[in-house]
């Protein structure tokens, strides 16, 4: 698969997305490209790059205390934190800095912050960032997680986003539809993929993918 991907750019940044177009199935849907942002996520240029166009985006009025990182941003997340507070974002944090965290998987697949980190969160103004939104449905879980642990949700980011909003929060974003206009997510139940007989390229999730 490695060999099929093709990067894309976007105005206003020298970030490049890598996406394979092929057959893929997440956990609840199926997709026509798969998004490997491995080198975005770890490797050090790449990922301070992202965090860069990331911050230009955001409001200078909305304070920021804590970066609740999903799947795998954490060091986007760092480099972000670090920009905003160069930048001079507002923070209610008697440090002035900002927390970088990511919640976890309990064992019946809820996100939960363990007591040492729910300071973090609690009363503290959240941004979240993803590494795509597409259906949306892990955006509402992280909304749900952070309103139940008394988190005040400022912003939802990510470096790609195939949706605007998401009931009503808005998805910032370094790549979105205008930059792959082809992009398409289908219902697992009706895939047009599936339809015209498809075979399935490989299981894909934040991770990374399994080849079928």
């Amino acid at each position: 698969m490695e060999s099929r991907y093709i990067k894309i750019g976007t105005t206003g940044t020298n970030v490049q997305l890598r996406v394979i177009p092929g057959h893929f199935a997440t956990n609840h849907s199926h997709i026509n490209y798969y998004l490997d942002m491995t080198t975005l996520k770890t490797r050090i240029s790449e990922a301070q790059e992202a965090a860069k166009a990331l911050a230009h985006l955001y409001l200078y009025h909305k304070p920021v205390d804590t970066i609740v990182c999903m799947e795998g941003t954490d060091v986007i997340g760092a480099f972000l934190a670090e920009e905003l507070t160069r930048s001079g974002f507002l923070s209610t944090n008697r440090h002035k800095t900002i927390y970088v965290v990511h919640p976890e998987f309990n064992t019946n697949s809820q996100l939960i912050f363990r007591d040492n980190l729910v300071p973090m969160i609690r009363n503290k103004n959240i941004l979240a960032l993803f590494s795509s939104v597409t259906t949306g449905k892990s955006v509402n879980k992280v909304i749900e997680t952070i309103d139940y642990y008394g988190g005040i949700l400022q912003e939802v980011s990510a470096v790609f986003s195939d949706v605007d909003e998401v009931n009503g929060t808005p998805i910032r974003c370094v790549f979105g539809k205008k930059d792959l206009p082809n992009y398409r997510t289908y219902d697992y139940r009706d895939c047009e993929l599936c339809k015209k007989k498809e075979k399935l390229d490989a299981l894909v999730n934040a991770f990374g993918y399994s080849a079928l």
